[in-house]
C-alpha cells in the first residue's frame, strides 16, 4: 500500500468571494515549513502543543491564524496546519507559493482523506462517507452520510465478517483432520448462521435503492394523459413557472426536471410527456421517454383529469399503472376539481344527456358526481377487468394544480415514503454502488455456501466460496484495497480534503 512521508498543502474552502479561506497542511515538515513561512508573535509551531490557535504574519501578504494539530490527534493522523487568511484569490495563492517554496508539495484529490485511512483513522467506508457528507443536498442524506462517517454501517459489516471467519476457520480446521472425518462445524447450526448471514446481506442489498434514492435525490415522475395538468402541477409544487403550460394537447414533448426538498428529503421532481397515441415522430419520442421516467421513478404522480369522462379516467389509469412494479409508490391524483366550484350543483349536466351537446362552459361530464373513494373503486374495477395488478393503498387524491387545493395532502404523502425520521434510525442504508456490488457478490457466495452445504459439495470448495464472502465484505471497509482501487475511490474527491 501506498505510504505518504512528504508534506502536502492545498486551499481547504472552495475559490470564491468570502471572509476567510484555509489552507490545509499535513505531514511531518507541516510545523517547521509553518514556522518558515509565518512570523508568529509569540514562540513557534515547533514548539507548540496539539490544539493550539497562533496568530502570526506572512510577510507582506497577510495577518493569519495558524491552528496546530499534533500526531496521532489530527484528522490525517499527521502533524497538521490549518492557516486561516483573508479571502482573496491573491492571498491564498501567495501563500500556497510560499508553502511550496518550503518544502510542501501540492496534495492531490483527497489526498488528506486517504493519508486519514492509511494511517488508520478511518476505514474506507468511512472515507467515502466524507465525499458524500460534503455534497449532501438534503437533511436525509446527510444523515445518511453521517451515520456512515461515524462507523455504524462498518461495524454492522466487520461484525458479519467476523461471524463468516468463524465459519470458515472451523471448516478449515477440518481440511486439517480430513483422514480422520471428524466435522467441527454442526452442519444444522452452520446453515443456520449461514442463513442468518445471507438474509443481513440481502437487506442491505435490497436498501441501496432507497439509500441511493435519497443520496441523488428521491425520482418523482409525474405522469398521466395529454393536458391532465402535469406541467401546472410542477409549476404549482415548485412555485416558478418551470414547465411550458398550455391547453393544447402535447406541448411538453420531453421530460423536464427540477429538484425540491420537502420534509428534509430531497426530490427530483420529472414532468413528462403526455402518455396517448402519438400524432407525430418527435411525441412518440417524448412519450417513450416519460414511459421509461414512469418505470425509473420511486414515486409515480399519475394524474388523472376530472373534466373527461370516466372511461377516459379508466383508459388514462391503465396506462399508467400498467407500467408500474410492486416496488413503486403510486400517488394517484384527480386535477382540475376546480373547474366544479363554477358550476351549482343544480345545474350540472344530467348522465343520460350526450357529451357532444354540452354547453361549452361544462367542463364535459367529467367526475364530479363521484368522491375520490367511489372513483377509486371504479378504476379499480376497471383495471381488473383488464387484468392488471392493483397497486397498494390504490386511492384516489383530489387536486387543483392551479388553486393549490390539495396540495399540502399531496406533499405530506409523497414525504411520508421517504422520512427523515427512517433514515436517522436503526436501520443501515447502502448508498455507494461500490458497496452494493460487493454485497451482491458476498450474497452469491453464500447462496453458493448454502447449496454446497446441501449438495454434499466437498468442504475445500465449500470454504473457498466462505472466503470469497469475506473478502468482498472486507473490500467495502478496506481490509482489502489495491492501490488502484484507493486510487479510483479518492481522485473523486475535492482538493483540499
Amino acid at each position: 500500500m501506498t505510504r505518504f512521508d512528504d508534506t502536502v498543502c492545498a486551499p481547504a474552502t472552495s475559490a470564491g468571494t468570502g471572509a476567510i479561506s484555509i489552507i490545509r497542511m499535513s505531514g511531518p515538515e507541516s510545523l517547521r515549513i509553518a514556522d518558515s513561512v509565518v512570523r508568529f508573535r509569540t514562540g513557534a509551531a515547533l514548539s507548540s502543543e496539539g490544539y493550539t490557535l497562533k496568530f502570526g504574519t506572512v510577510e507582506g501578504v497577510d495577518d493569519v491564524l495558524v491552528s496546530i494539530f499534533r500526531a496521532p490527534h489530527s484528522y490525517t493522523g499527521e502533524d497538521s496546519v490549518e492557516i486561516s487568511c483573508h479571502a482573496s484569490s491573491y492571498i491564498v495563492s501567495r501563500i500556497m507559493e510560499l508553502l511550496l517554496a518550503a518544502g510542501a508539495r501540492s496534495a492531490e484529490p483527497g489526498e488528506f482523506t486517504r493519508r486519514a485511512f492509511v494511517n488508520g483513522k478511518m476505514d474506507l467506508a468511512q472515507a467515502e462517507a466524507v465525499a458524500d457528507l460534503i455534497s449532501a443536498g438534503s437533511e436525509a442524506a446527510h444523515k445518511v452520510a453521517l451515520n456512515q462517517l461515524r462507523g455504524k454501517y462498518s461495524s454492522e459489516l466487520k461484525a458479519l465478517r467476523d461471524q463468516l471467519l468463524q465459519l470458515v476457520s472451523l471448516l478449515e480446521l477440518e481440511l486439517d483432520f480430513s483422514e480422520e472425518e471428524v466435522e467441527f462445524a454442526n452442519r444444522d447450526k452452520l446453515r443456520a448462521l449461514l442463513d442468518e448471514t445471507s438474509a443481513h446481506v440481502l437487506r442491505l442489498c435490497d436498501s441501496f435503492r432507497v439509500g441511493n434514492a435519497i443520496k441523488a435525490g428521491v425520482p418523482v415522475a409525474i405522469v398521466g394523459a395529454a393536458n391532465s395538468g402535469k406541467s401546472t402541477l410542477l409549476n404549482a409544487l415548485l412555485g416558478e413557472d418551470r414547465a411550458i403550460v398550455s391547453d393544447i394537447p402535447g406541448t411538453t414533448r420531453d421530460t423536464v426536471e427540477e429538484v425540491l426538498t420537502l420534509g428534509g428529503v430531497r426530490f427530483r421532481f420529472i414532468d413528462t410527456a403526455g402518455i396517448r397515441e402519438a400524432s407525430d415522430t418527435v411525441e412518440k419520442i417524448g412519450i417513450e421517454r416519460s414511459i421509461r421516467s414512469l418505470e425509473k421513478a420511486e414515486v409515480v404522480l399519475g394524474v388523472l383529469d376530472g373534466c373527461v369522462p370516466l372511461k377516459e379516467a379508466c383508459k388514462a389509469c391503465a396506462m399508467i399503472v400498467e407500467h408500474l412494479s410492486s416496488r413503486q409508490k403510486l400517488i394517484l391524483l384527480r386535477n382540475k376539481v376546480d373547474a366544479y366550484d363554477a358550476i351549482a350543483p343544480e345545474e350540472f349536466p344530467v348522465m343520460d344527456r350526450s357529451y357532444g351537446v354540452l354547453p361549452l362552459k361544462y367542463p364535459a361530464f367529467g367526475t364530479y358526481n363521484l368522491d375520490p373513494e367511489a372513483l377509486s373503486r371504479e378504476l379499480a374495477v376497471c383495471l381488473t377487468e383488464k387484468g392488471i395488478r392493483i397497486p397498494e393503498e390504490f386511492s384516489v387524491l383530489d387536486i387543483s394544480a392551479r388553486t393549490g387545493e390539495g396540495l399540502d395532502e399531496l406533499r405530506s404523502r409523497i414525504c411520508s415514503a421517504y422520512s427523515v425520521a427512517a433514515v436517522a434510525g436503526d436501520v443501515t442504508l447502502v448508498t455507494n454502488l461500490r458497496h452494493f456490488d460487493a454485497l451482491s457478490r458476498a450474497g452469491a457466495d453464500l447462496a453458493a455456501v448454502r447449496s454446497g452445504l446441501d449438495s454434499g459439495t466437498p468442504t475445500d470448495l465449500v470454504a473457498e466460496d466462505l472466503r470469497s464472502a469475506i473478502r468482498e465484505l472486507g473490500s467495502i471497509f478496506g481490509e482489502i484495497a489495491p492501490d488502484e482501487v484507493l486510487g479510483s475511490i479518492f481522485s473523486s474527491f475535492c482538493i483540499g480534503k
